[in-house]
C-alpha cells in the first residue's frame, strides 16, 4: 500500500510542478503518472550505474555531482515519454530538486513508518 501512496504522491508533485515551472510540460494527469513510474524505474536501474561510473567526480565535488545525475535522469525521462517536456538542463535540475523536496515532505506526512 505504501508503494501506491508514494507513486500517487510522485504523480501529484510532477503534475503540480509542471504547472508552476515554465520549462516543464505535462499533458495530463495520466502522463504525470507515467512520468512518476518511469522516473522510479530509472532511479532503480539506471541511477546506481551512473553513480558507480562517476564515483571519482562525485567524490571530488563532495556529492554535488549527484544533482547532475538526477537532472540527467529527468532529461532521459523527457526523451522516453511523449507528453512530458523539459526545456533544458537547468529546468531539469530545478525540477529534480523541487520534486525531491516535495516527495520528501509529502511522504513524511502521508506514508506510514514501518
Amino acid at each position: 500500500m505504501n508503494l501506491l501512496i508514494r507513486l500517487l504522491i510522485s504523480t501529484i508533485v510532477v503534475f503540480v510542478l509542471a504547472h508552476f515551472l515554465p520549462g516543464i510540460a505535462v499533458d495530463s494527469f495520466t502522463t504525470a503518472l507515467i512520468v512518476a513510474v518511469v522516473l522510479s524505474l530509472l532511479n532503480i536501474f539506471l541511477k546506481p550505474i551512473l553513480i558507480f561510473l562517476t564515483i571519482p567526480v562525485t567524490i571530488i565535488t563532495l556529492g554535488l555531482f549527484l544533482l547532475v545525475i538526477n537532472a540527467v535522469i529527468i532529461l532521459i525521462c523527457d526523451k522516453l515519454i511523449d507528453g512530458f517536456g523539459v526545456s533544458g538542463f537547468w529546468y531539469a535540475l530545478l525540477f529534480s530538486l523541487l520534486l525531491s523536496l516535495g516527495q520528501s515532505i509529502l511522504n513524511n506526512i502521508f506514508v506510514e513508518k514501518s
